[in-house]
């Protein structure tokens, strides 16, 4: 008997029977890299990320990305894969995972898929919604409206058009505001209506089965702030400090990575260093309660275990495991 509480689910169910895709997801610092390892080594797995953060190469510290030992261990794919000057789109990821998922399956080997980025993995296991490709002129005047009248005003034109959208926004959203706004100029309708459309792109040919790491908040929060103090002994203030003499764009997806703000104000002598951790740590923690949230109301199916991973969770996890890989075979 192991100390956890483990729940058992249904695997997600495939139009027919498929080759496998093993799921680790989970908050942040929760332990989901070190289980995908073990997995991904006891399976003959291939490790691929489903993390927006950590497909920037510049971020291998503040993002906790896999070490060079940890990559030499087992095989790793979409991490540090992108310069902190491109945002990576979930569309543009996804291409990406499903090339390496059918890569995996074609050489014998199970994809383990793992990383905190909810989007991501939906957008893997269920599709995408198929809005049509916004034309890059719409896109830049938007963000002109944007950048040159403030949110306030782009929000104010996106409710206009898509109260809906407009009404989970803050005016300071400004990648999800523009993403709205962009749509509609283009298409003539809301995001609204495109995600109300329904997914395309399933992959019916292959089964997914999610393994959840649920743990205990004050276990999860004190793990979270000792790893960014270790994160800092690494190397994490002058990582920050390279990726700001780049001077880009504030509002790239890499520069809202957490702590990456946190640290930028001290460097920029807005804060002491002591704030600045401070504020990391408890931005980390607020992002962790927002991913536990969303994986228990967005992938409820599948094995739960209410505990950061460890060795004794080991064996029901893998009994578990070993049966779906059988039960789908190559």
């Amino acid at each position: 008997m192991t100390s956890a509480t483990i729940k058992t689910g249904p695997a997600v169910k495939p139009v027919a029977p498929g080759k496998p895709v093993l799921v680790v997801a989970g908050p942040t610092a929760s332990g989901k890299s070190a289980l995908a390892m073990d997995l991904a080594q006891a399976f003959d797995g291939v490790i691929i990320n489903a993390d927006s953060m950590q497909v920037y190469k510049e971020l291998r510290v503040l993002t906790a990305r896999p070490s060079a030992a940890d990559e030499d261990r087992v095989t790793h794919r979409l991490y540090g894969i992108m310069p902190a000057s491109e945002p990576c789109s979930v569309a543009h990821w996804r291409e990406m995972a499903v090339q390496q998922v059918t890569e995996a399956h074609a050489v014998g080997r199970v994809p383990v898929v793992t990383g905190g980025t909810g989007m991501y993995i939906r957008a893997l296991m269920q599709g995408l919604a198929a809005i049509p490709t916004v034309p890059p002129a719409v896109r830049q005047a938007v963000q002109v409206l944007y950048d040159e009248e403030g949110g306030g005003a782009a929000l104010q034109a996106l409710a206009d058009v898509d109260a809906e959208t407009a009404s989970r926004l803050a005016p300071g959203d400004r990648q999800r505001v523009i993403r709205a706004l962009e749509v509609h100029r283009a298409t003539g309708q809301s995001l609204s209506h495109w995600l109300a459309a329904g997914n395309q792109g399933t992959l019916d040919d292959v089964s997914f089965q999610a393994v959840v790491l649920h743990p205990p908040r004050d276990t999860l929060y004190r793990k979270i702030d000792d790893r960014f103090v270790e994160m800092l002994k690494q190397g994490g203030m002058q990582e920050v400090e390279a990726l700001l003499a780049k001077e880009l764009d504030p509002a790239l997806p890499a520069m809202k990575a957490v702590g990456v703000r946190e640290l930028a104000a001290y460097f920029a002598g807005e804060t002491s260093r002591d704030d600045a951790v401070a504020g990391a740590q408890q931005a980390s923690r607020n992002y962790a309660k927002r991913q536990s949230t969303w994986f228990r109301n967005q992938i409820p199916e599948g094995k739960s275990i209410f505990a950061q991973y460890s060795e004794s969770q080991k064996e029901e996890i893998f009994s578990f495991v070993r049966q779906f890989v059988l039960t789908h075979p190559f």
